[in-house]
C-alpha cells in the first residue's frame, strides 16, 4: 500500500512538471523567443520547482530520451558532403578549433579570476559547443557547478543568436534577409511525417543500442554520442535516416530542459551581478574573437565571409545551420567545421578537465603532506 502511494506521488509530481514545462514551451513560443521548447520549460519548471518545493519531479529516463532523439538529429548531420569537407580541410579545421579554444580557455581563466568562481566549471561554462551538450557534460563531470556553466552557456546562446544574424545581415557582409527562406529544409531533409517509415525503425533501434553501449563503457554523453555515431555510420552506409518532425525535436528538448531546470540552485550562485556581467563581456569577447578567425580563414580559403563565420561562430549547429540556409551561405562547409569541433570538444574535453581537475587535486594535497 505504502509503495502504491508512493507511486502515485511521484506520477503526480511529474504529471505537474510536465504541465509546467508545456506552459513555459507554449509561452516562450508566443512570445518569440529563442529555443522556446529548451528555455521555456527550463524556466517555467525552475520558478515553479521553487515556488512550490516539494511538488516536481523529473525522471532521468525522460531525459535520456530526449538525449537519444538530439543526438540522432546530430547524427543525421553527417552526410557524406560534411564528411567530405572535414577531410579536405582537415588542418585548417584543426588549426581554428584550437585557437577557438584556446582563447575559451583564457577568457575562461581572467572571468575565474574576476568572478571568483571555480576555474574548471568557468572552462566548461565558456566552451562553445552546443549549449545541451555541454550542460549534460557539465553534469557528468566531476567538480563542475553546474549551475554556473548552464548561467554561462544560457548567456552565450543568447548572445550569439542576437549578434551573429546582425553581423551577417549588415553591409560588410553584404547579405540581405530572406523573409521566405525555408528554414525547415535545413540538412537538405524535408520534414513530413510520411517520410519517417520504416527506415526510423532501424534507426531508433541503432541509436538505443549505441546509447546503451555507449553507456556501458563509459562514454562521456553517452545518450547523445552514441546515438550520434551511430546514425552517422548508418548513413556512410547508405541507409537514408528521415528528418524529424519539428514536434518531436521539440519534445526532446522539453524532457532535456526540464531535467535540467530541477538540477540548477541559482539560490548557490554567489556573486550574481558580477558573474552575469562577466558572462556577458566573456559572450563578447567570444564572438569578436571568432569574428577576426573568420577573417583570417577568408585568406585561406575563397569562401564568403558570411560561411566563414558561420562556420567558425560558437553556436550551436542547428542555429547556424538555418541561418547559413538563409543567406545561401556554404552549408556543407558550416556544418563541416561545426561538426568537427562538436566532437573534437566531446572527445578532448572530458580527458583534458579529467586532467586539470587531478592536477588541483594533487596541488591541494601537497601543502598537506608537507
Amino acid at each position: 500500500m505504502d509503495k502504491y502511494l508512493d507511486t502515485k506521488k511521484r506520477t503526480t509530481r511529474v504529471f505537474i512538471t510536465l504541465i509546467t514545462a508545456i506552459t513555459g514551451g507554449i509561452a516562450f513560443k508566443l512570445l518569440h523567443l529563442p529555443i522556446p521548447w529548451l528555455l521555456g520549460p527550463m524556466i517555467a519548471v525552475l520558478i515553479g520547482s521553487k515556488v512550490f518545493k516539494g511538488y516536481y519531479e523529473w525522471p532521468g529516463q525522460a531525459r535520456n530520451a530526449g538525449m537519444i532523439i538530439v543526438g540522432y538529429t546530430i547524427g543525421l548531420s553527417m552526410t557524406s558532403a560534411a564528411l567530405q569537407e572535414i577531410s579536405r580541410q582537415l588542418p585548417i579545421i584543426l588549426l581554428m578549433t584550437l585557437l577557438l579554444l584556446l582563447m575559451c580557455t583564457g577568457i575562461a581563466f581572467v572571468v575565474s579570476r574576476l568572478s571568483g568562481s571555480d576555474y574548471k566549471t568557468v572552462l566548461m561554462g565558456s566552451i562553445p559547443g552546443g549549449m545541451t551538450q555541454m550542460i549534460v557534460l557539465a553534469e557528468e563531470t566531476e567538480g563542475i557547478d553546474i549551475t554556473v556553466v548552464t548561467v554561462l552557456q544560457v548567456i552565450r546562446l543568447m548572445m550569439i543568436i542576437i549578434c551573429i544574424p546582425l553581423l551577417i545581415f549588415n553591409p560588410f557582409f553584404g547579405q540581405q534577409h530572406h523573409a521566405a527562406a525555408d528554414t525547415s529544409m535545413v540538412s537538405g531533409f524535408l520534414l513530413n511525417w510520411g517520410d519517417l517509415f520504416p527506415n526510423l525503425f532501424i534507426f531508433a533501434l541503432v541509436c538505443i543500442l549505441c546509447a546503451w553501449l555507449g553507456n556501458k563503457i563509459k562514454l562521456p554523453t553517452a545518450f547523445l554520442l552514441g546515438p550520434a555515431i551511430g546514425t552517422a555510420i548508418l548513413q556512410i552506409y547508405g541507409l537514408n535516416g528521415p528528418a524529424l518532425p519539428s514536434p518531436l525535436i521539440n519534445g526532446a528538448q522539453l524532457l532535456i530542459g526540464t531535467y535540467i531546470s530541477l538540477l540548477l540552485k541559482p539560490d548557490q550562485l554567489t556573486r550574481k551581478f558580477r558573474t552575469i556581467s562577466l558572462a556577458i563581456g566573456s559572450g563578447l569577447v567570444l564572438i569578436l574573437g571568432s569574428w577576426g578567425f573568420s577573417l583570417l580563414l577568408t585568406q585561406f580559403q575563397p569562401v564568403s565571409a558570411s560561411t566563414s563565420l558561420l562556420s567558425l561562430s560558437p553556436g550551436g549547429m542547428d542555429q547556424m545551420g538555418i541561418i547559413a540556409h538563409e543567406v545561401h551561405a556554404d552549408l556543407s562547409m558550416v556544418a563541416g567545421y561545426q561538426l568537427f569541433r562538436m566532437f573534437f570538444i566531446f572527445f578532448v574535453v572530458p580527458p583534458l578537465l579529467r586532467m586539470i581537475i587531478q592536477y588541483d587535486l594533487k596541488k591541494r594535497r601537497k601543502p598537506a603532506r608537507e
